[in-house]
């Protein structure tokens, strides 16, 4: 079925210069192990009214005056930036979650880590929004026939020097997914509220000096008998989501 898209949805962003200076090779963290320094419990969660679809689609169609807070991990590895895109699933549920998946262990980046859908933009892509609904369809078989695309915030660039746009969409809860054994080991739903409210936002720093630690944000989230582990760069699209809801 035909995805009619904004036309914020339509251009890609382009790759920007960031983190020119090589950083150090960083070493493999369990960041659960990482230290917390502090939680947000200071800062006001998003109203639940601003989570219904009119409200998200007015937001979109009238964005406030707002700034991203996170833009970018430091740099892993010495190479050209290459151009991503995420699908952010907002499940239009009775209580609107966010689908997320976690990566299997595997994979050559981000291996084991919670993530939205998402990957490289192929040159075959039409546009940013393009690519996120060809890699959300790949991963975990969404059909793009329950996804309303709404538009992009700021880019985030990645550890792996990724500069992933992330593309807000609306999802129909009546879907079914496949998910690709490859690259997806499993696929679940965080309640939007949940991940809207900073009290289970987390800052943590490795151990070193400035030019070494690394700092990040977690939002864990237990689901059942399972803590899904939210964090680094995932965590940090969710802190700009949040900046942009509650501005």
């Amino acid at each position: 079925m035909p995805v009619n898209l904004p036309p914020q949805a339509l251009r890609a962003s382009p790759v920007e210069t960031i983190n020119t200076v090589v950083a150090p090779v960083l070493p493999i963290i369990d960041p659960r192990k990482v230290p917390v320094l502090g939680v947000d419990d200071d800062l006001p969660a998003v109203p639940t009214d601003r989570f219904s679809a009119a409200a998200l689609r007015a937001r979109f169609a009238a964005p406030p005056d707002w700034s991203p807070e996170l833009r970018a991990d430091p740099r892993l590895f010495d190479r050209m930036p290459a151009q991503a895109a995420v699908l952010v699933p907002i499940v239009m549920r009775a209580v609107p979650t966010v689908l997320l998946t976690e990566r299997t262990t595997t994979l050559s980046n981000h291996s084991g880590q919670v993530a939205f859908p998402g990957g490289r933009v192929d040159p075959d892509d039409a546009n940013i929004a393009a690519a996120a609904l060809r890699e959300a369809w790949e991963e975990v078989g969404l059909s793009a026939f329950h996804i309303e695309v709404l538009g992009c915030l700021p880019t985030y660039t990645t550890i792996t020097a990724f500069v992933v746009t992330p593309v807000l969409a609306l999802v129909q809860p009546d879907f079914e997914l496949a998910l690709n054994p490859f690259e997806v080991a499993t696929a679940f739903e965080v309640p939007l509220a949940f991940l809207m409210n900073p009290a289970n936002h987390r800052r943590h720093v490795t151990p070193g000096e400035d030019a070494d630690a690394r700092r990040f944000l977690s939002m864990p989230y237990q689901d059942g008998p399972h803590e899904r582990f939210i964090w680094g760069a995932t965590a940090g699209m969710l802190r700009n989501l949040y900046r942009f809801l509650s501005a």
